[in-house]
């Protein structure tokens, strides 16, 4: 008990410490009622306070809640004045861009941000409203920025926010211009952070230049030109932006580009930052995209469309049954959409990543295009190659599409879905759908069926216990077949890859959530043109393949 107090006496003295530096009062009464609820608040008290949320190379993302294992006006300051610290100790020049979604405590992070900018002598240019990550990435480029925070926590849970930083070209290089940052400049941010002292000593300045809808309309007009201008348009589109910022820049960007304007699910159109009609504001959840299903059959939409709250990813619904949905796979829009540019005639660099399907690899060898292959994350995807050849697309598997890096250099939800439709409505035209072209894609290189395993859980320690147990008793075998080829890509990545001559799978801790996900992937050969039997044999080969790496894990 004597050490239980000593705990407790401990943690409430680094809780006054820091009332005593916060800058805003409504976190500073929220700290101090959990204060006053000890000792029954002691587990919530220790938790705010096990340690400071780490900037990495996704910046930070953590719940809105008070202390330094939180998303606050505290923490956003501290973050904000190590990285102006940190650009100019690069000899970074030009202004910070930032935009900001409509969750809760985004503007006021956005603006806050921005004062510690000019607080320091730099320019900072704020945009003009909430809206899409893709814009953001855009506007570093299009500015000349010498970097661009974006305030978002995309698809997290309603009671999360996040901050992503990207780099402009003179810090960033060619590769990493307007791109998310990469190690080391992750681990100097971080550095630089942790090295500024009592926040009340931080200066503010002024609030920033609010930048006019004129770069909003800039963006739109590139993102169209990412699409031929004189193909078919016919095309009925149903569409959600999941109570996020997608939908005015989307629906912009459809008529700019003559395709009828998307309908949208009007529950769900507005930015809302409680997303009340949806679990969890992830369009791959379970139940996310019921309402954008049910908008299609009632317009009698081609195809239906999601974006996540920040517009980055997008995820495709298709038809596959006279009166029945599915959302695609990220690995098949993917394929889709790299097999359209060839088609169109796009040269140069395709990427994805070592999580992804392997088809991608197949089509550029058949069609003798470059290809290469990255750790997860779009800040690989797009310095993929290392500028062996220049990079024309990339994607990953979680919904997240690079259709123009020299537009934006990440995902990038709006022009994928322009791409998309600039498909789906040329297939229509000729009396087909995009499952026709998957299985002509299935008939050619065969059908590459992949899945995922993912497991959420309460300590994270039931992931390092997964990952040693598959590290100390490595399958042999997998659906009957030898393993051929074990990598371990430690201490890079705490990734594990298991290969036979059919099946891969990839198995790696979740870089933002507590998951631990198998990447599964198996590999069916297509007989005498019969698409739909090979498709069969796969679905039961991946479904042994789940219940295998379920059983070697552990779970």
């Amino acid at each position: 008990m004597a050490a239980d107090t000593t705990d407790i006496d401990d943690i409430r003295e680094q809780a006054r410490r820091w009332l005593a530096d916060d800058p805003d009062p409504a976190s500073r009464a929220e700290l101090t009622a959990v204060l006053d609820g000890l000792p029954a608040s002691a587990p919530e008290l220790a938790d705010r306070f096990a340690g400071p949320l780490t900037f990495g190379t996704a910046g930070l993302r953590g719940p809105l809640r008070a202390g330094p294992n939180g998303m606050n006006l505290a923490v956003v300051t501290q973050a904000a004045a190590g990285l102006i610290r940190w650009l100019a100790a690069q000899g970074g020049t030009g202004p910070l861009v930032i935009g900001y979604d409509a969750r809760h405590g985004s503007r006021a992070f956005a603006e806050r941000t921005a004062q510690v900018a000019t607080g320091a002598g730099r320019p900072a240019l704020l945009l003009p409203r909430p809206l899409p990550t893709p814009v953001l990435a855009y506007a570093v480029r299009e500015l000349g920025a010498v970097a661009g925070v974006m305030v978002t926590a995309s698809h997290n849970p309603p009671q999360d926010n996040g901050y992503k930083v990207y780099l402009g070209a003179e810090l960033g290089g060619e590769l990493g211009a307007g791109a998310q940052i990469v190690p080391p400049a992750d681990a100097g941010i971080e550095a630089a952070i942790r090295a500024v002292g009592p926040l009340m000593q931080v200066p503010l300045g002024q609030p920033g230049q609010v930048l006019g809808d004129d770069l909003v309309a800039s963006y739109v007009e590139r993102a169209v030109a990412v699409i031929a201008p004189d193909g078919p348009r016919d095309l009925t589109v149903a569409y959600t932006p999941l109570h996020g910022v997608g939908a005015t820049v989307l629906t912009a960007a459809f008529a700019r580009a003559g395709f009828p304007v998307p309908g949208v699910v009007p529950e769900q159109a507005e930015p809302d930052p409680a997303f009340p009609t949806v679990s969890f504001p992830n369009p791959e959840e379970p139940g996310a995209v019921d309402r954008l299903i049910a908008l299609a059959d009632t317009t009698g939409a081609d195809l239906a469309i999601a974006n996540d709250p920040d517009a980055d990813r997008c995820a495709v619904v298709v038809r596959s049954a006279a009166a029945s949905w599915r959302m695609l796979r990220g690995d098949e829009v993917g394929t889709l959409l790299a097999d359209h540019l060839m088609r169109r005639g796009v040269t140069g660099l395709y990427a994805t990543t070592i999580v992804s399907s392997s088809l991608l690899r197949a089509m550029c060898a058949a069609r003798g295009l470059p290809y290469d292959e990255t750790l997860t994350g779009f800040k690989w995807i797009v310095r993929a190659g290392g500028g062996s050849a220049p990079l024309v697309f990339g994607y990953e598997e979680a919904l997240g599409y690079c259709v123009a890096p020299d537009h934006v250099r990440d995902k990038d939800g709006i022009t994928a879905a322009l791409t998309v439709a600039e498909l789906a409505a040329g297939l229509k035209a000729q009396g087909r759908t995009l499952t026709d072209r998957l299985d002509e894609l299935a008939a050619e290189f065969g059908v590459h069926h992949t899945d995922q395993l993912s497991v959420r859980v309460d300590d994270l320690r039931e992931i390092t216990d997964a990952m040693a147990r598959i590290r100390a008793v490595t399958p042999t075998t997998l659906l009957g077949a030898p393993v051929t080829e074990t990598q371990d890509l430690l201490p890079e990545s705490d990734v594990v890859i298991l290969r036979t001559g059919k099946a891969r799978v990839v198995i790696r801790p979740s870089g933002t959530e507590p998951k631990l996900k198998s990447y599964l992937e198996v590999v069916e050969p297509v007989t005498d043109g019969d698409v739909p039997a090979a498709r069969t044999r796969a679905d039961a080969a991946i479904a042994q393949l789940r219940s295998e790496i379920a059983d070697a894990l552990g779970l």
